[in-house]
């Protein structure tokens, strides 16, 4: 699918979406009972997993505990079934999701008040079951619906969206046949109350105007979605509430 064929002369995308349109979203808390926290969303077909152990002691060398803050471990993973493709992944992972993983611990530590539990230690488990566009972002929403299911302290929720660029007009949320057309496209994890950035990434150089188009339909992709997931954790806290109640 080439860029100009992104959107129809009617102004619709391939799948029927208007150019700021988000693709339907479902998401659910507390589905893995013997982790802390864990969640599970769809957005489109892409599908992720999230589980959180912790805060606990440090695993391993002691060493590597941090006297004022604690540690955030991050594992990022594609599951051997979540694409067309069934090539034989490393045990651990490849250096892409490596890389991810890293993102995904940098992108919580801007949002997660580490400093109340020193000497301790997170763990955040993201995989993807199926993968069709805005893998990363949909495992960083996925991880901070896990993270407020295991009742630890956040600045703000975390939601993260795609962009990218039909020609001069903005799309959200790209889906895998969007993404692989191969157009100017950015990953943004913002902090919506404050409007701060945790991950903002660009695949290609952008002038000035057209930047600010991406990151304008990415910024109003993670407020959308941030509504949605609000919605999420209300809905889990009936849930709680109801069942101590019981």
């Amino acid at each position: 699918m080439a860029a100009a064929e992104l959107l129809s002369d009617e102004g619709y995308r391939a799948d029927g979406r208007r150019p700021a349109e988000l693709r339907k979203v479902r998401a659910r808390m507390g589905v893995f009972g013997q982790a802390d926290g864990s969640a599970y969303i769809e957005q489109g077909n892409t599908k992720a997993l999230a589980v959180v152990y912790g805060p606990h002691e440090m695993r391993g060398s002691r060493g590597k505990a941090l006297p004022d803050r604690a540690l955030v471990h991050c594992r990022y993973g594609l599951a051997t079934f979540s694409t067309g493709e069934r090539r034989r992944r490393p045990p651990h992972g490849d250096r892409q999701s490596a890389e991810l993983a890293l993102q995904l611990q940098q992108t919580f530590e801007a949002a997660i008040l580490t400093h109340l539990y020193p000497r301790s230690q997170i763990d955040i488990y993201v995989q993807i079951l199926q993968a069709d566009g805005g893998n990363y972002c949909a495992g960083v929403n996925a991880a901070t619906l896990a993270v407020m299911d295991a009742g630890i302290p956040m600045r703000d929720y975390v939601c993260a969206s795609t962009a990218g660029l039909a020609e001069d007009t903005p799309l959200a949320d790209l889906s895998s046949p969007e993404e692989a057309a191969g157009g100017p496209q950015l990953v943004l994890a913002l902090l919506p109350a404050t409007g701060q950035m945790a991950l903002l990434q660009l695949s290609a150089r952008l002038h000035q105007e057209r930047l600010e188009a991406a990151l304008e339909a990415a910024e109003q992709a993670c407020r959308a979605l941030h509504a949605v997931l609000d919605r999420v954790v209300r809905q889990r806290l009936r849930e709680v509430t109801a069942a101590l109640g019981d």
